[in-house]
């Protein structure tokens, strides 16, 4: 452990130095805890299964709070399964009011260090990003936050509601923790998601470009498809063959386009958030799909682009697939999962259904699996207060930055608050180009430029929301 604290205080001298001359020569203590602490819980690798370090996160951050003053009856780390999850309580003067919570994550997707540049639980800064696993999905995140309700604590400031830090131990994967921490937070009078940055910065320019309050997600599914015969000798091929049979199906499936569709939300963020956008044919093919969802030139342009084709309609993707037994043998059964985010107003059953219909395979199966594991959810409400406090800390900490509705292409905890009527919005202070969103990839990283700014923005909101 001293090793890990030795290497982590060197990390961060090295970070401070390469991260460019703003952050080097003037950041505040609160600054250089940021980079700090979210070093520290990237080299923890707080992935589910054998070794699983989430419980070491949540110590991590629970020594972190005790030395900003809070006492350890305010925080609860709960074993479950083979993770945790974290819960900190500030109490404000009036308990009968519900709190405001912040919400993360402090497990992290899988990495394979043979397949990265740099080592994925070894964190770097390099030109002014901090790389590794969990950069932006979402330690950097839940640090920021953590840091600023210290800062805000340490100012005096007393809350009128309650202030939870309520980070799951599982999102990425079964979402237990995150169903539990949803149930007991009921009470809550909204949730401040902080999963994943909600600014966007210029491409060409590096500036903040607008920013998003996140109201609504697509819901999270996963389906098994199966094939099974009886195989044989790999000299006597037959035509009953289940790689090759599923691997047509998994074809079609691949090249599957659900309708493309817009709600309120999403017909909002792509008419405003055109305006933002540098490159002129997006821009256009952004305005063109808020006039008309059947606009195929917009379309096939949004499609064309990783950022933006799981705004636009339900998307499933095969994600695994096992096949076989014998390298010499007729396989006997082949699998596969498709992964799929389905838009908002279709159900699960009803993805089931199309996608068996698109794979076309007699001898296939499929199934949902793990279904406890997901939740549908309608759109959190238009809420004046959440988004006049939010439109005044961003514009208060960033400059006059747009501030635009959107909705998630991925899953997070907020589906099981929504599922129980609390609402909860995607509200990070962290800005980001849409082409340095890593999550979930090889080289994860997010930038250190605008740390300042994002605390600035925690208490701004903090201090408002949780003042009424």
């Amino acid at each position: 452990m001293r090793a890990t604290t030795l290497l982590l205080s060197s990390l961060v001298a090295t970070a401070l130095a390469a991260s460019g001359p703003a952050l080097a020569e003037a950041a505040t203590p609160a600054e250089k805890q940021v980079v700090d602490l979210s070093s520290a819980a990237i080299a923890l690798r707080s992935v589910r299964g054998e070794g699983n370090a989430t419980g070491k996160v949540a110590e991590l951050y629970r020594k972190a709070l005790i030395d900003a003053g809070w006492r350890a009856d305010e925080i609860e780390i709960v074993p479950l399964d083979d993770t945790a999850y974290f819960i900190a309580t500030w109490k404000g003067r009036n308990p009968a009011l519900g709190p405001i919570v912040i919400s993360a994550h402090m497990d992290v997707v899988d990495a394979k260090p043979e397949d990265w540049k740099r080592d994925p639980f070894t964190p770097v800064v390099e030109n002014g990003y901090l790389y590794g696993r969990g950069a932006s999905d979402t330690k950097f995140d839940t640090v920021q936050a953590m840091v600023a309700v210290m800062g805000l604590r340490k100012s005096g400031f007393v809350p009128e509601r309650s202030i939870v830090l309520a980070f799951s131990g599982d999102e990425e994967t079964t979402m237990a923790t995150s169903k539990v921490i949803a149930q007991r937070l009921r009470n809550a009078r909204l949730v401040l998601n902080v999963d994943g940055a909600s600014g966007s910065l210029d491409e060409a320019s590096g500036k903040p470009a607008y920013w998003s309050w996140q109201g609504a997600e697509k819901t999270y599914a996963d389906y098994q498809l199966e094939v099974t015969n009886p195989g044989g000798h790999s000299s006597a091929p037959r035509d009953d063959n289940a790689i090759v049979q599923l691997s047509g199906a998994l074809g079609r499936i691949g090249a599957h386009h659900f309708t493309p569709e817009v709600n309120d939300i999403t017909r909002d963020y792509f008419a405003k958030a055109a305006a933002f956008v540098s490159d002129p044919l997006l821009a256009a093919a952004m305005r063109a799909f808020a006039a008309d969802p059947t606009d195929k030139a917009a379309i096939a342009v949004l499609r064309g682009d990783p950022a933006y084709v799981g705004k636009i309609a339900t998307t499933c993707v095969p994600t695994m697939v096992n096949a076989g037994h014998g390298r010499n043998a007729l396989p006997q059964r082949a699998t596969a999962i498709v992964n799929c985010r389905i838009f908002p107003g279709h159900s699960r059953e009803e993805v089931l259904a199309q996608l068996s219909a698109i794979a076309d395979e007699p001898a296939m199966t499929i199934r949902e699996i793990d279904p406890e594991y997901t939740s549908e959810a309608p759109a959190s409400p238009y809420d004046e207060a959440f988004v006049s406090a939010a439109t005044r800390a961003v514009q208060g900490a960033f400059g006059k930055v747009p501030v635009i509705a959107a909705q998630a292409s991925g899953a997070s905890d907020s589906t099981w608050y929504r599922a129980l009527g609390v609402p909860s919005y995607g509200a990070s202070g962290t800005f980001m180009r849409d082409s340095d969103d890593f999550s979930h990839g090889l080289d994860e990283r997010v930038p250190l430029g605008n740390i300042g700014k994002s605390l600035a923005y925690y208490r701004l909101l903090l201090t408002e929301l949780a003042s009424k």
